[in-house]
């Protein structure tokens, strides 16, 4: 059976991992899988689980919190803000919610803070006259 490239692109790291046989991921259509030579594809990819199968057998897991896929020329690319990989799912599983949720909150928290200073910005240019 052929094999293609997966490379995984983070803000904190990137991997290739070669060899691999198929992987199955969703999007928001549903659950897909792709295989070597598939056509070019792009697809965003939503919160959850993806699984790797290996040209060795062994299955792995990625935790993703979304990201952008793209196969072309037997080469997949995911590119996301972080990722966790493994050959536990249950694992991978239950650190992605605990972490990644932190981490939603965290950015949630930073987002309202903007809108707070954009407000104040504002305000402020409003009574300098400049709006």
């Amino acid at each position: 059976m052929s094999a293609f490239t997966l490379r995984l692109l983070a803000a904190d790291r990137a991997q290739t991992i070669d060899n691999v046989l198929s992987f199955s991921g969703e999007d928001k259509s549903g659950s897909f899988s792709i295989l070597a030579n598939h056509e070019r594809f792009m697809t965003v990819l939503t919160f959850g689980l993806a699984r790797v199968r290996l040209a060795d057998g062994t299955q792995e897991y990625l935790g993703l919190p979304g990201g952008l896929l793209y196969f072309c020329d037997n080469v997949m690319s995911v590119s996301t803000r972080r990722y966790l990989r493994g050959a536990d799912a249950s694992r991978i599983a239950e650190t992605l919610s605990h972490e990644l949720l932190e981490e939603e909150q965290a950015l949630e928290q930073v987002r309202r803070n903007i809108r707070r200073l954009e407000a104040q910005m504002l305000s402020h240019l409003t009574q300098l006259g400049g709006i």
